[in-house]
Formats: C-alpha cells, structure tokens, sequence
C-alpha cells in the first residue's frame, strides 16, 4: 500500500517576519529584581525549601559555576559556595509576566504568548527593514527597563518564521539580540548543538545519532525524506521546512490531560498530611477542568515515595466535572497504594479521556443532577469572587497551610479565574 502524507500550505515568504522575545532565567531574574540585594549575585529557586528539592531556575552567576535546572539544592551549595536559595512564589512571576507582555505591547503587538517566559510578535510588512527591526528591539528593552529593573531582561531574536526566530533568540544569551537572514541559512544554525534545536530531545537526540547525524551542519544537510524517515511522521517534513526559513502553519492540538503536581515539603511527606494535598490538587484539576467546559472518564494518581519507588493507579467513570465525584475517586484511589505508611515525596493528579461537555450525551442509567452542578458552579463562583479559599472541600483542608500554586511550561494559571 502507496501511503501519501501531504503537510498543510505553507508560505513562502523568504522575508524577515518573527520577532521572538525569550526572557532570561526568568524565575531567578524575577527573584533578583524585586529582591535587589540579590543583584549580580549566584540565585537558585526551588519549589521548597529542602536540600533534596531541586532547583527550578538558576540566576546566570550561579550557571557559570554548573547549577542549572534539576540541580539539587544540596548539590547547588556545594558547587556554587554562596549560592542563594530562594522559594519559588509563582504568582508573583505570573503577575511579572503579565506586566511584561505590557511592556512589549507598547512596542509591538504580542501575537502569541508561548509561556512563562516567550512570547512572539508577527512583523507588519512596513516594519520589516534592518533599521526598524534593530529600533523596535531596542524599544523593548528600554521598555522592560522602564517597566522593571536591569536584573529582568530578555533576548530577541528575529528570522523568517516563528521557528528560527526562537532559535535566533537564544544564540545571544543574555539580553541579545539576533537576527538569521535567508543568505544565512543553514550556516547560521551550525554553531548550535543538536539539543539546541526545539523539537530535539534526548530520545530523539539518541535516534538522530543511529542515523548518523552528529552535528546540526549533518541535521541541515538531511533530505526531507530522511527527516520523515527518523521522526517516522510529518514533524520531521516541518522541521526541514523550518531549517530552510518557510512558514509553516501550526498543527491542530486538542487537550488530551489536565493534570498537577506538587512536591512536599518535609512537613507534608507522612501519609495523613500528603492526602489533603492530593485531594487539593484533585480540585485544581477539576476547576480548571470545568473551566474548558469538558468532562474526564479517567483519574490518574502518581505518588512517588521519599525512598524512590514510583505508582500509579487509573481509574475509569463515566464522564464527569463534578467535584465531589473527582474526590471520591481520588480517595479510593489512595486508599489502594502500597507501602501506606511510608512518606512521600511527590504527588500527581491526571485527568484524562477528556470530552467536550457539549459532546456528550449523559448515560441513561447514570441520571443527570443539576442540584450537583449547581453546586460546582457555585463553588467556582465564590473563589473566583472571593478568593481561592473562600469555599473548598473538607477532604483538602489541612493543604491550605501549604497552599502553592505552580506553573506548568505551557500553561499560566489566570490569578483572577484559577483555583489554587
């Protein structure tokens, strides 16, 4: 069997039309503009404050000494001596990202935010010149300036699609700026290693090195029939066209999981303690899940132990949003685990097999309650006016004490909309 796989259109616009802002070690840069003491100084941030928590962020002094993301803090104080340690507090990085897409909106309209810490700008046809390119990035660093302090900064990088741009704005790190022309590629991209390029991780990494490409000049040099022979689907079409500067369209993407995490604090490893979290991060997932007007047939828990073991356990339902539901499955969930007196490091909450509420038709035998939904709405209701404490569920209420939201690469909780 002959099978064709065709990619979407793409245009051919061999002009410079991406503007990519990237902001450097945004966590730790935020840390040391609102604590200037901390300016020039090695930072760490951690989701808790433990030597066997990792960091999340590290400020570029404590980069040049080895820390990077995943170091842990024990390990930080040993190769960076002085490194400073500070708790992560997501929402004031999430605050500071919305005064920062401000700032840049006062230069040039953000077309697409792509997380915490990048964002891109489509260039209008009259704003494509050298001259008008190198005043507009020079106005979005005066305006985080103005908006900010020195310690916040970020790096741009300009080329002929979204792509290259973001590759172009991490070349100059930090606080660059760098622009990849046509008449550049591919050679411009050849300083970079293979764990540079967006879309190549370490498994993929693995699989280009048995099909002996080594390099990025030997990953450029690749026929696009051998890009969608490695990648074994169309993302290796897109990456060839990417490498030669087309714009290629996105591809659609439907939410498969909603899902949280969270790691304790020594405080909250004993079983009765890491419960009510769970049951917390249970509701987080249920909000946001109402709030996409969808429902889950699926719940999955993932505990790992403070000795190192990992479980999981799934449970199947009829679809459903309902909060009362999710704890109950979530409690039953947990009462099956192994070990129940042992102390845990980490716990997760899956939803999955999501639908569209509007999709579904209830099962006959399972009857609807609109007194139930009622109920959830109401519950959304109060902490979206009133706070995210303002009502919550009995089984979550010894978390509240170690209440910390946290910020997933690609989504940014709404402070004003997102129950924590």
């Amino acid at each position: 069997m002959n099978i064709q796989i065709s990619l979407p259109p793409f245009r051919k616009f061999f002009m410079l039309t991406a503007l990519f802002i990237d902001f450097d070690s945004y966590f730790a840069s935020v840390e040391q503009h609102l604590q200037p003491h901390l300016r020039g100084q090695p930072v760490g941030v951690a989701p808790v404050m433990a030597e066997s928590s990792c960091c999340i962020a590290a400020s570029y002094e404590a980069k040049a000494f080895g820390v990077k993301t995943g170091t842990r803090v024990s390990e930080a104080r040993t190769i960076c001596p002085g490194i400073h340690i500070v708790p992560a507090r997501p929402e004031l990085y999430i605050r500071t990202h919305h005064a920062a897409i401000a700032a840049v909106e006062t230069c040039i309209h953000v077309e697409d935010v792509l997380s915490i810490d990048e964002m891109w700008a489509w260039l209008p046809y009259n704003w494509r010149s050298e001259a008008k390119i190198t005043e507009i990035a020079e106005n979005i660093r005066q305006a985080m300036l103005t908006a900010f302090s020195p310690a916040l900064t970020c790096s741009i990088g300009v080329a002929p699609n979204r792509w290259l741009a973001k590759m172009a704005s991490k070349m100059r790190k930090p606080d660059g700026f760098f622009t990849i022309h046509q008449h550049q590629l591919p050679h411009a991209l050849h300083e970079l290693d293979l764990s540079d390029i967006h879309g190549v991780g370490s498994s993929m990494k693995l699989r280009l090195h048995a099909h002996g490409i080594h390099t990025v000049e030997q990953l450029c040099a690749a026929s696009r029939h051998q890009l969608h022979s490695i990648w074994g689907s169309i993302e290796g079409d897109r990456l060839f066209l990417h490498l030669r500067g087309h714009t290629v369209p996105d591809t659609p993407t439907e939410k498969k999981t909603i899902g949280h995490s969270h790691i304790l604090p020594p405080d909250k490893r004993r079983p009765d303690k890491a419960e009510s979290v769970l049951h917390k991060l249970a509701q987080k997932a249920g909000t946001r899940l109402r709030s996409y007007d969808m429902l889950a047939s699926a719940l999955t828990v993932h505990i790992r132990y403070y000795g190192g073991q990992n479980w999981d356990q799934e449970a199947r339902f009829d679809p459903s949003s309902d909060a009362l539901h999710l704890a109950k499955i979530t409690a039953t969930i947990w009462r099956s685990r192994p070990f129940p007196n042992e102390p845990i490091r980490k716990l997760g909450i899956t939803l999955h097999h999501l639908t569209e509420k509007t999709n579904y038709t209830p099962s006959l035998f399972n009857p609807h309650c609109p007194n139930r939904e009622k109920l959830n709405i109401a519950i959304d209701s109060l902490q979206q006016k009133f706070g995210k404490n303002a009502m919550h569920l009995g089984s979550d209420h010894a978390s509240l004490d170690n209440d910390n939201m946290r910020i997933a690469f690609t989504h940014i909780p709404d402070l004003d909309t997102e129950n924590y």
